[in-house]
């Protein structure tokens, strides 16, 4: 189980027209972020022998990016599970890395979702049994997980707003962040109502943006320019394709791929620094911390009260201003990669967190369908299996 930890580590990052880029096309952004990246790694394009790519506007998106950048890639995968797929391609790249099947792999996205439309909708096929109804995916659905929450645990709106007022507080810190500015608990309640009770501002943003990683071997990553940031374990898990095939509403799969990574990766909650969740809406960031074990189940709501998970609070969690106030342009699981590697290499600027040594990653797809959880870490959290202290949060292993 733990046999990868620690063997790939990304050696290159980069990203391209986020929020908004008028006049380019998914695949010109994509390609703008890969060469960034590869750049970033000090490698030539040309070094580039494995591709893992997933789009919403793309078929066959590693072919497209195959032909854009004009590689010849010895090992190639689109695996397509929505906005988790990116932390899904850490696992599989590294395992390709270490079975010798190539040995620089390039991961990447690209979207102009906001230029090119500017609808929060879902890109995938209508589900039979769903249509009928007339529903508005993906927010249709997610508000019925937070409508299931509320009813069951006594979850807010409130609590809700509290998620978005944390996000935007890091956003604030972030020169690259779309939304900035102030934002209060009123405007987060007062905002139009898109799907009950799911309102604008809790919904997240529309933009476009493009970004790409590089992974080698561990290895090569030290004798390459940059601080290497390295792969210490994932896991994923999806359950259902529907929202109202969902075994229980208010519990998503991350409760089982969480665990599992843990166990890759060798740490425990309290050696988290940073928690990058996919916080498409304000109810994913209540259910994810709670399903990977941050709090107990039911009182995730409570949890990201008072400033709890903003800068200041006892958890760093989307320290970027996430998919609510950061960049969001159609899957956004590339981004919980980017915002990690900064914050590991220590360039994070204003928000840069004082010690991040470890950070979790946890990737969503669909309708709370797929979830993938991935650990990234630097040379200390490689090398030291210390705990740290608990700063004050009471841990729970989700059922």
């Amino acid at each position: 189980m733990s046999s990868l930890r620690g063997k790939t580590a990304i050696a290159g990052m980069g990203t391209a027209g986020m929020g908004e880029a008028p006049g380019f096309s998914a695949i010109e952004l994509l390609g703008q972020a890969a060469v960034a990246a590869i750049d970033d790694a000090g490698l030539a394009v040309s070094d580039i022998d494995a591709v893992f790519a997933a789009t919403s506007q793309h078929a066959f998106a590693s072919m497209s990016t195959v032909e854009y950048l004009g590689l010849k890639p010895k090992y190639f995968d689109s695996t397509n599970v929505a906005g988790s797929s990116f932390e899904m391609h850490l696992l599989q790249a590294s395992l390709a890395l270490e079975a010798g099947l190539c040995d620089a792999a390039l991961i990447c996205y690209g979207s102009n979702q906001r230029t090119a439309g500017g609808r929060l909708v879902s890109m995938s096929e209508p589900q039979w049994h769903e249509t009928p109804y007339g529903p508005r995916h993906p927010i249709t659905a997610y508000a019925l997980a937070t409508s299931r929450h509320m009813h069951q645990y006594g979850t807010t709106r409130e609590m809700l707003a509290d998620v978005a007022l944390a996000a935007r507080d890091w956003a604030n810190l972030n020169p690259q962040a779309f939304a900035r500015g102030p934002l209060s608990r009123d405007d987060v309640l007062s905002s139009r109502m898109i799907s009950d009770p799911l309102t604008k501002a809790d919904c997240c943003l529309v933009t476009d943006g493009g970004a790409a990683c590089v992974l080698v071997r561990a290895d090569r990553a030290r004798d390459l320019k940059r601080k290497p940031v390295y792969f210490l374990g994932a896991a994923g898990a999806n359950w259902h394709r529907s929202i109202v095939t969902m075994p229980d509403l208010a519990v998503t799969a991350a409760s089982d791929s969480g665990p599992r990574a843990f166990e890759m990766a060798r740490l425990t909650h309290s050696d988290v620094d940073l928690v990058m969740l996919y916080d498409a809406f304000t109810i994913n960031t209540i259910l994810f911390l709670e399903d990977l074990g941050f709090c107990p189940k039911g009182e995730g709501g409570s949890f990201v009260q008072n400033g709890n998970i903003a800068p200041g609070g006892s958890l760093a969690v989307n320290t970027n201003g996430g998919g609510l106030s950061c960049v969001h342009p159609g899957m956004y699981g590339m981004f919980l990669i980017a915002e990690a590697v900064a914050q590991i290499r220590g360039e994070a600027g204003e928000r840069q967190l004082g010690e991040c040594d470890v950070a979790l990653l946890h990737g969503n797809g669909g309708t709370l369908s797929s979830q993938v959880t991935a650990f990234l870490g630097s040379e200390n959290a490689l090398w030291s299996h210390r705990r740290r202290r608990c700063r004050g949060l009471r841990l729970f292993v989700p059922r």
